[in-house]
């Protein structure tokens, strides 16, 4: 009897970790979406929602590195306007606890952006903390 107790005890908690875990995918994915959608949408305040205040955004142009703060970046370059043509696509959500990464791909007409992101989980809501990207020109098939 006891070991049968223990054993509904462990699957109980093995599902409720389970659980935990897909929840936190599925928040992750809508805090990305934010982003996302924002983006598309030229709507700095949805995409201001994916972000923690001092999130950084780290690049290398003109192979220099640069590293500024996402939110105030955004500010200045998204303007009120009809929405983007582009393609977006959640490629992966890992989640670990009380982190995450995604890589999202935001594929335009002439490049791709290939972004990461590090999320945490802060006062029970996933927050963007850091965001790296590479813009990959497309090539033609001539």
């Amino acid at each position: 009897m006891k070991k049968r107790i223990i054993i509904i005890v462990l699957c109980t908690i093995c599902s409720m970790n389970s659980f935990a875990q897909e929840s936190d995918y599925k928040l992750v994915e809508k805090t990305v979406s934010y982003y996302l959608e924002g983006g598309t949408n030229n709507d700095f305040e949805t995409l201001k929602k994916a972000f923690h205040e001092d999130a950084t955004m780290k690049f290398v142009s003109k192979g220099i590195y640069k590293e500024v703060n996402a939110l105030s970046f955004f500010k200045r370059v998204i303007k009120k306007g009809p929405k983007q043509n582009r393609k977006t696509q959640i490629s992966y959500i890992n989640v670990s606890g009380n982190t995450a990464n995604a890589k999202l791909e935001i594929e335009y007409p002439s490049f791709t952006f290939i972004d990461y992101m590090n999320l945490l989980k802060i006062d029970g809501e996933w927050k963007v903390v850091n965001k790296i990207f590479n813009r990959k020109p497309k090539t033609s098939n001539k």
